[in-house]
Parts: C-alpha cells; structure tokens; sequence
C-alpha cells in the first residue's frame, strides 16, 4: 500500500505512461494541473473543447501546452461525446470531466451503444491522506449515488476492493458507516450493515476482504474509542474503505476533511472500462493533480476496454 500521493506517482513513472483525454477543458486550475502531469505522469493529453477559450486560458495563465493535442469543438455535449469516442478507439486510456455540468458529461459515459459501461454500477471514490490518520482512508460514494439500496451498496464495495486491490492492500478492511453499532429497523444504514458485514463473512467479496458494519465513524478511525466502548473488531481503528450510507454523508464527510482537516484528495469513478475523473471546480490544483495521477496509475492497471474496442 502506499502512503502518498507522491509515492503513487513515483509508481506511474516507472510504468508505461498513457493518455488522458479531456472533455471541455476550457479551465484554468484544470489546464495547470494538466501542465504539471503532462510528461511527468502522462504521456499524451487530448483537450475537446472549444479551442479559442483553452488557448486564451492558456497564454493568460502562461499555462504551456505545446505537447498536447485540442480537438476544437464549442458544444459540451458534443465534446463530451468525441472524448468518449476516443477512449472507445483506443485513443486515450481514460478520461477526465472538465468544466461541463455532470449530466451532460455522464450522459455520454452511459450511452448505451457508445458509452463506457460494462455492466457494473458506478460509483464514486474519494482518496483521502490525513495527517491526523495512519493511512488512506477510501470513501465511496459520496458523488454518484443518491441513496444507494443494498444492492447498490454491494456493488460500491466491489468497486472500491477492485480498487483498493490495484492500490495492493491486503487485507482489505471495510466499515459501513451508521450512527450506531446495534441494528434499528428505522435507521436503513444498521440493517445494510449488518446484511454486508453478513456477505463479508460469506466471502461475497473475496478472502482478502474484512466487512464491518454498522459500526460508526469514532469506532472506525480511532482504535481508542474503540477500546473505550469494549468494541472488538480487526476493522475498528484501522479502516481502509468507509461505505457511506447515503451521498449527503459522503460528501460531507469529505468536504469536512478537505476544508477542516487540510486532507489531500483524489477521485475517481469506478465501474466502467477505464478510470473516470470527476473533479468539482472548487477542487484545488493539488486535488485536480492527485486524481490525474490516481487515474494515470488505474489505467496502467485496468484492462477492461479491450471488448468495446472490438465492438467500435
């Protein structure tokens, strides 16, 4: 597992760089992000947007884009639909949302003839580094899924072990966040978590992963709080992969993280042939840069698209 964002970029220079292509990149934090990945953790950068607003941005912000390629194109939905094209012709190894509103941009990712999916739900996960914590924590989903039901709360897990297993955590550990530990018929999230923690123990999810629930935030980041309240768990304290009950709380959480507790963050969506970034444009530079280089190191690892490829 690794500790850093810097040490997860370390991993993609040593591996095969790919190419990130960009719908609506008319931003100028994005476009600096990508300046400063460009070459260091990626080999090629495709921007689909309108050309005019990129180069504008670009020369204001002394932002250098000479190594990479724009595919001029005013329209967002039709930006959004030539990036996606893209990745299905084997053009680029993953794409990034620039500044177009969501809807449009996932409504060409879902397509279904000529989107990105693969069968699989998707769902949003947040890459959190704390000082005030020993490792990542993972949070999903927090930017997808409104109110996620059972069977959308197993599919989150499997994306986030997917993901966490590329990362190489073993074992991984999993809370599924409630406000309390004892199961309550009018409280959702304790009768989720316990019918997880139940798959967990069944190895629905594999051997390799540890499934507790319902069990609240205290008892999962603090070994402490967990030894206080005689709560005995190989996941209390040492949580890898926190399920968010609902995205209120998810992205709650996180933004609390970012703005209260300075977290560095990156995100990704799982769930499709290749990594998706979908970044806020009230994320930071550094944020913006870490999903460029979490997507970067995905993509070395996926190998999903192979099947639309043959297909497009």
């Amino acid at each position: 597992m690794y500790n850093t964002f810097e040490e997860i970029g370390q991993a993609v220079q040593s591996g095969p760089k790919g190419t990130l292509v960009v719908a609506a990149a008319a931003e100028s934090e994005l476009l600096r992000a990508l300046s400063a990945a460009n070459g260091l953790y990626l080999e090629h950068i495709i921007l689909v947007g309108s050309r005019s607003r990129i180069e504008a941005i670009s020369s204001a912000q002394k932002i250098d884009l000479s190594r990479m390629t724009i595919i001029d194109c005013d329209d967002l939905a039709t930006a959004c639909e030539q990036a996606v094209a893209l990745v299905r012709q084997g053009q680029a190894d993953f794409i990034m949302k620039g500044l177009v509103d969501t809807s449009i941009f996932l409504k060409a990712v879902i397509h279904k003839t000529n989107g990105l999916l693969i069968g699989r739900l998707l769902s949003s996960i947040m890459m959190v580094r704390m000082a005030s914590y020993h490792k990542f924590l993972i949070l999903s989903d927090g930017g997808m899924i409104i109110d996620p039901d059972l069977e959308k709360k197993k599919g989150v897990i499997s994306n986030a072990v997917d993901f966490s297993r590329l990362l190489g955590l073993n074992p991984i550990k999993v809370g599924c966040l409630a406000a309390k530990e004892k199961v309550n018929p009018k409280m959702p999230a304790t009768v989720d978590g316990a019918a997880l923690k139940q798959l967990g123990e069944a190895n629905y999810f594999g051997q390799d992963v540890l499934v507790e629930g319902p069990i609240a935030m205290d008892l999962l980041i603090s070994k402490t709080a967990a030894r206080i309240k005689g709560y005995e768990s190989a996941v209390a304290g040492d949580v890898d992969v926190i399920v968010m009950p609902n995205i209120e709380t998810g992205n709650a959480v996180m933004k609390v993280m970012t703005h209260l507790g300075q977290a560095q963050l990156g995100g990704i969506v799982m769930g499709a042939c290749v990594p998706i970034i979908l970044t806020s444009r009230s994320d930071s530079f550094e944020n913006k840069l870490n999903s460029i280089i979490l997507g970067a190191f995905l993509a070395q690892r996926m190998d999903n698209c192979h099947q639309l490829r043959e297909e497009h």
